[in-house]
């Protein structure tokens, strides 16, 4: 009744920071781990898309709809990833897949922002659904397209069987079973997956970017699109299985096709290992796109082997959280047609 005296207000005072203090720590800290378990979903998220992303498309290289591919020839040399040319990605069926180990002799459309020393991957091969057709873009002047006969007389010889060529420039006389209606057509497609140093918006971030065949488009660089596809891929690593008793199961690996040749190997030469790829295993690693400064990472990744079986490591030691990811993809249009019932 006589009131609080000021020792007592003192000792209330001080009783209710140290509560408010103990209170907003424990704030804080759920913020950052709750921040934390977002990057941490980000970075996971990232990873798995990046595999996902080039998992599907590697599974479609190698696909001309009703093409017998193996009635192909092997071009003479490797085809040039960057042409626009129709001539040569005529030529470049048989080559589903094609790739540049640590980026050596990388091809000649390669932007800026690569970066240097990083593995390329090429996808090559034809949309899934034919243009205009139900959920597939009608097809558009300029863009590349192909075309399989199914004209009984266009398929028995190899120059009727198939034309690849320019909307509004390529002939496409390729027809149907009834030898009169034109044949369908598909999007030609051929994807170069790179590294970048950037994230497409001036952030200096390690991304995952894909150049697009795409002359139609006159925003295009020297007729490739450049696309970002997944922040925070900084590390990635292909290794080939060349099938070379063609049974359509890999007979070794090597992540450079290019120079591979086993003792005993007769006719390994670089057109024939690349045409030969019937699978890759895909080794990357991927890591926030924030620091955490309280963390410090100073483990060692292993992302497969190199060209001369020595693994491929990576150690960091910096301020972000990483995660290292691995699979093997089949080619499956090069493998298939290979296998005996």
């Amino acid at each position: 009744m006589a009131g609080v005296s000021l020792v007592e207000l003192m000792v209330g005072i001080t009783l209710g920071l140290i509560i408010l203090a103990g209170l907003a720590s424990v704030f804080a800290n759920n913020s950052r781990a709750r921040n934390e378990i977002e990057r941490a979903a980000r970075q996971i998220e990232n990873g798995r898309y990046s595999m996902e992303l080039i998992g599907d498309d590697i599974r479609m290289a190698g696909f001309y709809g009703e093409l017998s591919v193996n009635s192909v020839a092997i071009p003479g040399a490797l085809p040039d990833p960057c042409s626009t040319d129709p001539t040569v990605w005529a030529t470049a069926l048989r080559v589903a897949v094609q790739g540049y180990d640590n980026g050596v002799s990388a091809p000649s459309c390669m932007p800026s922002d690569y970066v240097t020393g990083t593995d390329i991957l090429v996808v090559r091969h034809a949309a899934g659904c034919e243009a205009g057709a139900t959920n597939c873009d009608a097809a558009v002047a300029g863009t590349p397209y192909f075309q399989a006969a199914k004209c009984g007389t266009q398929v028995a010889a190899v120059n009727t069987s198939y034309e690849v060529g320019l909307q509004g420039t390529a002939a496409f006389g390729r027809q149907l079973k009834d030898c009169a209606t034109a044949a369908g057509k598909r999007r030609y497609v051929v994807d170069i997956y790179f590294l970048s140093s950037n994230n497409g918006l001036g952030q200096a971030i390690p991304s995952l970017k894909r150049l697009e065949l795409d002359p139609a488009n006159a925003s295009a660089v020297a007729g490739f699109n450049e696309v970002t596809l997944v922040e925070g891929i900084e590390r990635i690593n292909y290794e080939y299985g060349v099938d070379t008793d063609a049974d359509g199961q890999p007979n070794g690996w090597t992540a450079d096709p290019t120079n591979y040749n086993p003792a005993g190997c007769v006719g390994c030469t670089d057109v024939n290992n690349w045409s030969n790829v019937v699978a890759i295993r895909v080794n990357l690693v991927a890591r926030n796109t924030d620091e955490t400064p309280t963390y410090t990472d100073n483990k060692t990744y292993t992302l497969g082997l190199d060209a001369s079986g020595n693994a491929v490591t990576y150690t960091p030691n910096d301020h972000y959280h990483r995660h290292a990811y691995n699979t093997v993809v089949r080619v499956v249009n090069v493998s298939q047609r290979r296998e005996l019932p």
